[in-house]
């Protein structure tokens, strides 16, 4: 597995090459920032009684290698081109708003505790940061909320039906001991990948039983 301090080292021996065209000189290429856009409606039947989703890819071509690279291959700097994507496409998202405070409150879906600490963090939660300082640049009021958390009895999805997912999850998405959004607050969740919404499916349920509104799902990118 090729982790943040090996990433690093690489880049001194080796030109930096865009993660999605694979041209010199950049990590993330202006030219391949384009694949994300605005919002797309995601419809999944592990979701469908719940919150609308949005994806702003498709899991496919250098949008698929962003999200790999930054989730899987070490390349934590890549929070923030993909964070500034998000609070571009935020204020598009119809069902999406900040509390009667004005506050956008942006909640990340959780990872795995082991795989967070070898990847060098939360990269969800890292993600929604870059997320939140882009629309406070803006001129929004935004807080991010890392509320939730995986029990360490939950495994790796990949590779697993939608059954086996949702089975996975059951109970396994849960509050955290910290302080949350007031009771009644909008939220906004945040995930990486959609593929078939056992995930945002779970972390609704949870912050819907804590008090919260989920008013949209957003997400880098789904699956077809």
């Amino acid at each position: 597995m090729v982790g943040p301090m090996t990433t690093k080292l690489l880049d001194l021996v080796l030109p930096v090459r865009c993660v999605g065209c694979r041209t010199n000189g950049r990590l993330w290429c202006e030219s391949c920032a384009t694949e994300f856009g605005g919002p797309s409606p995601v419809r999944r039947p592990t979701i469908s009684a719940g919150p609308p989703a949005y994806a702003l890819a498709g899991y496919r071509g250098p949008a698929r290698d962003a999200v790999l690279a930054y989730k899987e291959r070490g390349r934590r700097e890549l929070a923030q081109p993909l964070g500034v994507a998000v609070a571009k496409a935020l204020p598009w998202v119809p069902e999406a708003r900040p509390g009667p405070d004005g506050v956008w409150w942006l909640v990340p879906a959780p990872s795995r505790r082991r795989t967070s600490r070898l990847r060098g963090g939360e990269h969800m939660t890292n993600l929604a940061r870059w997320c939140a300082t882009e629309l406070a640049r803006s001129g929004h009021g935004v807080a991010v909320a890392p509320v939730l958390e995986l029990a360490p009895s939950a495994t790796d999805s990949v590779g697993l039906d939608p059954t086996a997912r949702a089975a996975n999850l059951a109970g396994r998405v849960r509050l955290r001991p910290r302080a949350a959004p007031p009771r009644g607050s909008p939220v906004v969740l945040l995930d990486d990948v959609i593929t078939t919404g056992a995930t945002a499916a779970a972390c609704h349920q949870v912050l819907t039983a804590a008090g919260l509104e989920v008013t949209a799902i957003v997400a880098l990118t789904s699956t077809d």
